[in-house]
């Protein structure tokens, strides 16, 4: 789990999507890759087949996912997101645009007067992204 270094993980908490999400996050970006699947078998606590605990990576930074067996009345909120840096416009772009479809924008892509590009978007699933053009 992780680099031998890395000592806090992200964990995000789904409800029946945390396969979906991981698919989406790791197709969006270099360097990424589903690591590691358990899933809940039959007649046990979660949905038979749906995610018990699993490992994926972005830019070799490891997160951890998993579908509640527990429904809850929280979800992901915006005062948290992840907050990435982009080689290109066009990454930024790219991956702004595909968060989106679904999601809600905050700050939509732009020139700010802390960035040449940037934007901060929540995607379909809650889970919040500030993207930023680089340099």
């Amino acid at each position: 789990m992780g680099s031998p270094e890395q000592k806090v993980t992200t964990f995000l908490m789904f409800e029946g999507q945390a396969e979906e999400a991981m698919n989406l996050y790791t197709s969006l970006f270099d360097q990424s890759e589903i690591l590691t699947i358990q899933r809940y078998g039959p007649n046990e606590a979660g949905a038979e087949g749906s995610v018990l605990k699993a490992t994926f990576s972005i830019h070799g930074q490891t997160f951890m996912c998993i579908d509640s067996s527990v429904k809850h009345e929280f979800t992901f909120t915006p005062s948290i997101s992840f907050y990435v840096t982009c080689e290109t416009e066009e990454e930024v772009d790219r991956v702004f645009e595909k968060l989106a479809q679904d999601g809600k924008v905050y700050m939509p892509l732009g020139s700010y007067p802390f960035s040449e590009r940037f934007g901060w978007v929540g995607d379909k699933f809650g889970v919040t992204w500030q993207l930023n053009l680089g340099g």
